[in-house]
């Protein structure tokens, strides 16, 4: 997944190759668990969802089980009834540590600017060539994890597709995507598709309490986790208190539409200033109710109308990201939009 903008709430949220605890996806589990004793892995899985469900989590899950145990008839994975691994296991210390051989892992990266890169590198994609046409280094299997496939662009997508057409024997390819849909036709049809449900209010609030380290029934928490509709990620990142607030306030003019409040927005604009976390509650937020229109279906010309306005958002949104605009224009302006959609 995308992790989880830092903030003094999720500072110490462990990265998924050093989160041994999945909640709410036990049939994902069950269903890779059972391709892999019988013998007839397929080599590339699609693990599909929206953001912060725990699909990354479970991807490395995954190849932690694969790589301790290499051998799909042994008798113990014939037993196993989960992928879990104690965390002081030799493979798991080692992925933690990045230092597996057998494991590449495609993520953004910090580039020359010093500054985390908006795509994932299509240099570090064209190691997968290199790293699945050499010998495992301890003779078993060849894992690359994808997080996420969103951040691929045209090159490095088509680099992928290469290993996908022509898998060598013992390779495995995992593929985080928040989006299956928008992924090429041809890696989606190349690989296993395994489709994660957003998690439960309750699985959420647990999964949550455990990377924070704080009680499920933390008042803040709870609240957090009625907001985060099943992603985990939202719902820590929402237990920052000023964060929470936000979300709230923006919920609460959200509510009000097609009504906008001009103070109010000016007051919203306001408070979202520089902070990058704020940011990204607000557009999350707007992105969510669009969602949810869509969702709720509608008349052809209703549908159109909130497409586009869920078109127009993420261009002005992206602007002010790339060019570190003032956010104010941009509150009103999804607001306008989001009325016009509500009006009609």
């Amino acid at each position: 997944m995308a992790r989880v903008p830092a903030t003094p709430a999720v500072a110490t949220v462990p990265h998924p190759r050093e989160n041994f605890t999945l909640f709410g996806h036990a049939d994902a589990e069950r269903q890779f668990l059972s391709a892999y004793r019988s013998g007839r892995m397929p080599h590339a899985w699609l693990v599909g969802g929206e953001p912060g469900i725990g699909k990354a989590t479970l991807a490395y899950r995954m190849a932690r089980f694969v790589l301790t145990h290499p051998n799909p008839a042994a008798a113990d994975v014939q037993a196993a009834t989960t992928l879990a691994l104690p965390s002081d296991s030799a493979v798991a210390r080692r992925i933690a540590a990045r230092g597996h051989s057998d494991l590449l892992i495609l993520e953004r990266t910090v580039g020359d600017s010093g500054k985390l890169r908006t795509e994932i590198a299509v240099a570090d994609v064209r190691k997968t060539i290199e790293f699945f046409g050499s010998t495992a280094g301890e003779g078993g299997w060849r894992i690359c994890i994808v997080d996420s496939a969103e951040e691929l662009n045209r090159e490095g997508a088509n680099t992928l597709l290469k290993i996908l057409e022509e898998p060598p024997a013992q390779s495995l390819l995992l593929v985080v995507s928040h989006a299956p849909g928008r992924l090429l036709p041809t890696i989606r049809s190349r690989c296993r598709r395994l489709n994660l449900r957003p998690l439960a209010q309750a699985d959420v609030a647990a999964a949550a309490a455990n990377a924070l380290g704080i009680a499920p029934e933390e008042p803040q928490l709870v609240r957090a986790s009625a907001l985060a509709e099943g992603s985990v990620a939202r719902a820590i990142a929402l237990t920052d208190g000023p964060l929470l607030a936000l979300r709230e306030r923006i919920g609460d003019l959200l509510a009000r539409l097609p009504d906008t409040d001009p103070l109010a927005l000016h007051a919203l604009g306001d408070s979202l200033g520089r902070d990058d976390n704020a940011m990204t509650t607000f557009a999350d937020a707007i992105r969510r109710w669009l969602g949810q229109q869509l969702a709720g279906g509608g008349t052809p010309a209703k549908l159109m109308r909130i497409a586009e306005a869920w078109e127009k958002f993420n261009r002005a949104a992206a602007d002010v990201e790339i060019y570190n605009t003032e956010r104010k224009p941009l509150v009103f302006a999804a607001f306008g939009l989001l009325a016009e959609a509500a009006r009609r």
